[in-house]
């Protein structure tokens, strides 16, 4: 599986990060990435969604970060 920490960055930033990422990945592979709650939270699935990917995902993981696992 690949990963993705995008903790340190804000929207728009983290949605570019992501979609970027994926570009690199094989149809079917999956991506786990740990966010913020807030923005990135609201935002970063929702735009995957958008863009035809599926979230599997979204799990607290604690101090305001959250793992989502998106299928390519």
């Amino acid at each position: 599986m690949n990963f993705l920490d995008i903790t340190n960055e804000t929207c728009p930033m983290t949605f570019v990060k992501v979609k970027l990422q994926l570009a690199k990945m094989e149809q079917g592979q999956d991506l786990e990435v740990i966010l913020n709650e807030g923005e990135p939270l609201n935002n970063v699935p929702a735009s995957c969604e958008e863009q035809g990917y599926k979230v599997l995902s979204i799990e607290e993981v604690g101090g305001g970060k959250h793992r989502i696992i998106i299928q390519k």
